[in-house]
């Protein structure tokens, strides 16, 4: 009868062993690309329920039957090709935890600065062609501490949320007015400062707070070798109030807008 002999195991796998079944919980299963354009999709649906029906294949799926490519099949993108031209996916490549301290972002880590264009035009409407203005609504901003009047979309319901956070920042005392009044804007059909690419204020899905403590990297003079010094004086109170009604805010990236706030519910995720 053929004998087969026992593998001799080297000394060091009675330690490496135990540890194998340890390594898939801290640093999580490994996702391939069709994990992560489902889960892209789901948190699209999960957010924009009225606009969004389903997912086939590739494709997220409107309403009115227009199908859109989750994944454009590029693969891995440079950090600036990630900002100009995202597929749905690379929207979500960097994750946003709301909650989480005013630490400073590390390089290029800019959660939500990634939006593909061709999506927020279909929900919003393209400000170039007039089709965001018919949605426009008016609400009063801080109506007890300084009303003022802005304009924001109704669509999804963003003016009434930015509504909700407005009365949750009147209840804050008094020390936190110098941060929100005047406010410095809200629906403007511009590019991002610096760039072609359509600002998020285009689709009235944004606010900027009040620019006395807000700080800019566009402001800022990099380190000799490139690296931004992150600033921020936004009290953290503002931002949880911002983020438990779905806006997430610009002090989060590497390429801080400390002042900037806009309406993105499906990035939101608490902080590990």
């Amino acid at each position: 009868m053929l004998r087969v002999r026992a593998t001799r195991r080297p000394k060091w796998w009675r330690f490496l062993h135990p540890l194998m079944a340890i390594i898939p919980l801290v640093i999580g299963p490994v996702r391939s690309k069709a994990d992560a354009s489902m889960d892209a999709a789901e948190r699209l649906l999960a957010a924009y329920p009225d606009h969004l029906r389903g997912i086939e294949g590739n494709a997220l799926v409107w309403r009115d039957g227009t199908r859109m490519r989750i994944d454009d099949g590029r693969g891995p993108k440079e950090f600036a090709a990630l900002i100009s031209d995202p597929d749905l996916k690379d929207m979500f490549s960097m994750p946003y935890f709301a909650g989480s301290g005013g630490n400073p972002p590390s390089r290029d880590a800019d959660p939500g600065r990634a939006r593909n264009h061709e999506f927020f035009a279909r929900m919003y409407g393209d400000c170039r062609r007039g089709e965001v203005e018919k949605h426009l609504v008016e609400i009063t901003w801080l109506p007890r501490k300084a009303p003022r009047r802005i304009k924001v979309t109704s669509v999804n319901g963003v003016a009434e949320k930015l509504a909700a956070v407005s009365r949750e920042l009147d209840e804050l005392p008094a020390s936190f007015d110098v941060f929100l009044t005047p406010p410095a804007g809200t629906y403007i059909c511009r590019p991002i400062a610096g760039t072609d690419l359509r600002s998020a204020h285009g689709y009235g899905i944004a606010i900027d707070i009040a620019t006395r403590r807000a700080d800019y990297w566009r402001w800022s003079r990099p380190h000799a070798d490139g690296i931004l010094s992150y600033r921020n004086a936004i009290p953290m109170e503002i931002v949880s109030i911002f983020e438990k009604h779905g806006f997430i805010w610009g002090g989060r990236w590497y390429h801080f807008d400390t002042m900037h706030f806009e309406y993105r519910p499906e990035l939101i995720q608490p902080a590990p």
